[in-house]
């Protein structure tokens, strides 16, 4: 076993060593930097990590840069508790803002977003719009619920005590999820094992509460602001070549995201699963890697 991997997780299964960034007071984020060429720049959600993407970084570090950041709390990057990070959508558009100044990845960016990394990579992209070229959006959002989409009930559960006790003491979110998320292709219990290693005790699971906590239901929720101004100022980046991968039977980004997203982006390339669940690359990969390829070549 390498050291530089959690148990559960193996070589073969992850075949990069990543490098680390200080964000802060001695916070250090985790990110795949491979390749050189054209920058592609991986943003995953929660309660996955750097791993969700690692057959797309393989396929692609072949002709471009690959960058795939762990956020702060997820994957191989540090956990600190609240008194040393500010678990925001904020903190994490920061955080991927510094990564890419640092590393001088300001132009020609490929963003390619899954789950709540949608809404930070749309974050980042906002604050730069000139330097972003394409975008590839997989199962996530950028802007509030859709009006005709109910808060989910599991959702409301994790802001309550009883969801503090059950994601925190026993890993539910991460753990249900490596079940539920895929539909074509369950998950085998290896894979099972290395999406939920980096979350193995009640510290390090902070982060896969917080963003579910971050989610923002009224104004004076932290993540508001945030996601009013991305939201707003998503219709300028309509002109880019955008191109769209949906797993339908997503119990949360569902139809109601997909329908959102399309008329943002009527002109977007889109790839419906009718069969595939919300770790879409998990379900469908074979399909989606080529095509990605293709897209960004």
């Amino acid at each position: 076993m390498s050291p530089y991997l959690p148990e559960g997780v193996t070589p073969e299964l992850y075949p990069f060593t990543g490098k680390f960034l200080e964000i802060k007071d001695g916070i250090k984020l985790h990110y795949l930097d491979e390749g050189s060429g054209k920058p592609v720049v991986m943003v995953h959600g929660n309660p996955t990590w750097s791993f969700y993407y690692r057959n797309l970084a393989s396929a692609l570090k072949l002709n471009n840069r690959v960058i795939v950041p762990d956020h702060i709390g997820c994957g191989l990057s540090d956990k600190p508790g609240d008194d040393k990070y500010d678990y925001t959508l904020k903190s994490r558009a920061d955080d991927l803002e510094q990564l890419l100044e640092t590393i001088g990845v300001k132009e020609k960016i490929t963003l390619v977003l899954h789950d709540w990394g949608g809404m930070i990579g749309m974050t980042y992209a906002v604050r730069h719009p000139e330097r972003i070229e394409k975008i590839v959006l997989m199962n996530t959002g950028a802007f509030f619920l859709p009006e005709d989409k109910a808060f989910p009930p599991a959702m409301w559960l994790a802001r309550t005590f009883l969801g503090t006790v059950l994601v925190r003491g026993f890993n539910a979110f991460a753990a249900v999820s490596a079940r539920v998320c895929c539909k074509r292709r369950p998950m085998s219990p290896e894979l099972r094992r290395a999406y939920t290693a980096p979350y193995n005790n009640w510290a390090n699971r902070i982060a896969t509460l917080r963003f579910v906590q971050d989610v923002p239901v009224k104004p004076a929720d932290k993540a508001y602001a945030v996601v009013k101004d991305t939201q707003e100022k998503l219709p300028q980046f309509a002109g880019l070549p955008i191109l769209i991968f949906w797993g339908m039977k997503d119990f949360i980004f569902d139809q109601h995201f997909l329908k959102v997203w399309r008329g943002l982006y009527p002109r977007a390339e889109t790839h419906i699963y009718p069969d595939c669940g919300h770790y879409v690359l998990e379900d469908a990969g074979e399909e989606m890697i080529p095509l990605i390829k293709k897209f960004i070549a």
